[in-house]
């Protein structure tokens, strides 16, 4: 009752009595029962109050009120998604930066560890609330807290909280189990605010707590995981020693030192495959270090740790060199190439041996578990997906020997990893295996199999990998995190690969050898189909570019012929006006009968406009004969293309036999007893069938392209009958113009050239000159 009591005494806002029941409100609610703090929830949702009124606590001149109110809100945003937006657009995050500015950032007191909290309940699983945070630039406001000075001896504890909880804040914002693209942003925020080199100060200082220092390692292996620009500044810092040595050098110095804490070389593990993810530059700059040409005896090289702590008598420093060193090949092909060109020196008098050799030699001398499973990472991820590493990896005939006897040994709890490990090796090597060695081939390294180990055997035994209790827990999340050394088995980036890798494995080695050859014949032949079927979509291509290049001519012909047309129907208007004014000139010859011919202007005008029906004549002349050629040439490309899509149906006819046949063959296939070649076949049928709705679409393609060529075709033939109506129309002008002429005859006008006519017309003017003169007399 004491939370009911609590609540009915919380008087109205602005009444004197709120600052003194806060405080015993708050004890309701961090010591009440559930009931109670139910009560608190409701009323910060629904009272007079409300968020502004509670968000006003934290401006209070007051302290203790402010402080109460700080813890308060800490209840009250655990766990709830939607009073954390609540309070964050309440601008939560301004008034906590400035408290933590005001307490004095790192060197503060408890008030700014509750700060700290709340801004840890705010931020930590809200995606709104981060990228409010972003935008709001409240993450170049934490640069601040990071400064450290030259001395840092005597650490409070107070100090160390809170700088671990900043620490917190910042892998809050950068944690890989957020939205890719709002981690990357934050990342590149933080470089460009210097926030990242602020952290790789700290890493290098000296005095710094080890809790502390370990936090900072996670903290920056995270700004820095994924991001090219962070990853290349990282490989830039240097120690603060003499000589300098590159920050990742001095850190796999801790990794490898067996006396350094584990917790911390956990951390630098961390840090250097968050270094190398998606890395290919840094990969190749680690891998470099081993090779024998850029090896420099008078320093220390990342390279030169990673095989000092693979060989070291201490296996925890040989899992984490392994890992390490199996990070450096993570998903880069070029990399395991390179590795192999590593020689090692076991000895004085010895001859050098491969890195990978001393791997196998190290795993068959009975080393501890945690060693062994290191190893077997190691060497799963280097030779997967990689046929020459493989054949290196065969080429030692020691090597498959002691994977089978390993595997079909009935060995302790503890040793069955191991078992599970060697068999994925041995998987490998068949999966990926170019058979490029004639004693290891596929088929060889299966009948082995079956022969010592039993193929049901050896895929229980490499069942047993997934079935490991700390499997589960490594696949959880990238950063290691295990309590205890012993506990060390299983890498995050390992538990993918085998995911990836135990369900192909298992089918390879179930498969029979024939079955393996029917796929192999039907892989082949479904080669052959898509590049037959590559063939016909390139020729569909060409074929409708030709035609679109005919559409485009015939277009240009349309749109000539409708020229051609306008000009005709001008020349229709202007034979009618001649019969107009042929019309007009006979009827002036009706009523003026003592005139024995046209006045000299109408004839005149007359002849001009004959003169130019003829030239028009000849101009259209010129501009038929232009469009008979572009028609022949038309006709010739589309009896082409006809011949060209006839033998592309005809070939897609006999692709169609092909696949009916491949069918069949298929269905006798599938009728076979073993499930898993069902399955096989099956899978092999659809991709057939995917392949026919591709040839189906090539056929409805062909198809399409014939109509466009009837159409076409069509449209010729459309052409040729205007031309033809053209032609008609021309002759018609000629006879018309005939008529004209014989006309002109029959009014008394001899039709002649011009010469004789410009005669006449002189011969006339001196006959109307004379008329005249005698008028006069």
């Amino acid at each position: 009752m004491c939370g009911y009591e609590n609540i009915r005494h919380f008087s109205p806002p602005g009444s004197n009595q709120n600052v003194a029941n806060l405080s015993p409100l708050l004890c309701s609610a961090l010591t009440g029962p559930h009931l109670c703090y139910s009560f608190i929830l409701f009323l910060f949702c629904c009272c007079v109050l409300g968020v502004s009124r509670l968000m006003d606590l934290l401006a209070d001149s007051r302290e203790v009120i402010r402080n109460d109110g700080l813890l308060l809100l800490q209840q009250l945003t655990k766990g709830n998604t939607a009073i954390q937006k609540i309070v964050a657009f309440e601008n939560a995050f301004e008034r906590l930066l400035e408290i933590i500015t005001e307490e004095g950032s790192s060197d503060g007191g408890i008030v700014v560890e509750d700060c700290l909290l709340l801004l840890l309940n705010l931020l930590k699983n809200n995606s709104s609330n981060q990228n409010f945070f972003k935008e709001g630039s409240y993450i170049q406001k934490m640069k601040s807290w990071f400064e450290v000075g030259d001395d840092n001896s005597g650490w409070s504890a107070q100090k160390v909280t809170n700088l671990h909880l900043m620490l917190q804040l910042v892998r809050v914002m950068v944690s890989p189990v957020n939205a890719p693209g709002a981690t990357a942003s934050c990342q590149k925020a933080m470089f460009q605010c210097g926030l990242l080199q602020q952290l790789c100060t700290i890493l290098m200082a000296t005095g710094v707590p080890a809790d502390i220092l370990t936090e900072t390692i996670n903290t920056v292996s995270e700004v820095i995981r994924g991001s090219e620009v962070n990853q290349d500044y990282f490989a830039s810092v240097n120690a603060p020693s003499n000589p300098p040595r590159p920050a990742i050098v001095v850190l796999l110095m801790s990794m490898v030192n067996e006396r350094q804490p584990f917790v911390l070389r956990c951390a630098v593990l961390y840090c250097f495959q968050c270094f190398l993810y998606k890395n290919q530059k840094g990969q190749g700059e680690i891998v470099a270090t081993l090779l024998p040409s850029t090896i420099d005896a008078s320093s220390v090289s990342a390279g030169q740790l990673l095989c000092g702590g693979l060989f070291s008598a201490d296996s925890l420093s040989n899992w984490c060199a392994a890992v390490a060193l199996a990070h450096a090949l993570q998903d880069n092909l070029t990399q395991k190439e390179q590795l192999l060109r590593v020689q090692l020196a076991t000895s004085l008098g010895k001859p050098p041996v491969s890195l990978l050799q001393q791997c196998t030699n190290i795993l068959s001398q009975g080393s501890r578990v945690q060693t062994k499973v290191g190893l077997l990472m190691l060497l799963c991820t280097w030779i997967s997906n990689c046929p020459i590493a493989v054949m290196h990896f065969l080429h030692n005939q020691d090597n498959v020997p002691f994977l089978t006897g390993q595997i079909s040994e009935n060995l302790g709890e503890d040793e069955r990893l191991v078992q599970g490990l060697c068999a994925l090796l041995l998987g490998i090597c068949i999966y990926y295996n170019d058979n490029s060695l004639e004693n290891y081939t596929k088929e060889k390294l299966k009948q082995l199999i079956e022969k010592r180990i039993g193929k049901e055997n050896f895929v229980e035994k490499l069942g047993f990998i997934t079935k490991h209790e700390l499997y589960s827990r490594a696949a959880q999340k990238p950063q290691p995190a295990f309590s205890a050394p012993e506990h060390m088995l299983f890498d995050h980036e390992f538990t993918k690969l085998i995911k990836e890798l135990e369900g192909m494995i298992t089918k390879a080695v179930l498969k029979s050898s024939e079955d393996e050859k029917k796929e192999e014949e039907v892989k082949k032949t479904l080669e052959q189909h898509d590049s037959i079927i590559t063939q016909y979509k390139e020729l569909i291509r060409e074929q409708d570019c030709q035609i679109t290049e005919l559409k485009e001519q015939v277009a240009s012909l349309s749109s000539q012929s409708e020229t051609l047309q306008n000009t005709v129907t001008q020349q229709f208007s202007q034979i009618q006006q001649h019969r107009d004014q042929y019309n007009i000139l006979k009827l002036k010859l009706g009523k003026d009968s003592h005139v024995n011919g046209l006045q000299p202007e109408e004839r005149s005008q007359l002849r001009e406009q004959l003169e130019e029906l003829q030239r028009q004549n000849q101009l259209l002349q010129t501009q038929l004969t232009d469009r008979d050629s572009l028609i022949t040439s038309l006709v010739r490309e589309s009896g082409v293309c006809l011949q060209e899509v006839e033998l592309l149906r005809a070939q897609l006819q006999s692709q169609s036999a092909e696949i009916t046949e491949l069918q069949r063959e298929k269905q006798e296939l599938l009728r076979a007893p073993d499930a898993t070649v069902r399955e096989e076949v099956q899978a092999l049928l659809e991709r057939k069938e995917v392949m026919e709705k591709e040839l189906a679409s090539a056929s409805s393609t062909a198809a399409v392209m014939q109509t466009e060529k009837n159409q076409l075709q069509q449209e010729l033939q459309e052409s040729k009958k205007e031309q033809d109506d053209l032609l008609m129309l021309l002759a018609d002008q000629d006879q018309k113009i005939l008529s004209l002429k014989h006309r002109l005859k029959g009014l008394g006008e001899t039709i002649e050239d011009e010469d004789d006519l410009d005669a006449r017309d002189q011969s006339d003017d001196d006959d109307d000159d004379d008329d005249e003169e005698e008028c006069d007399e």
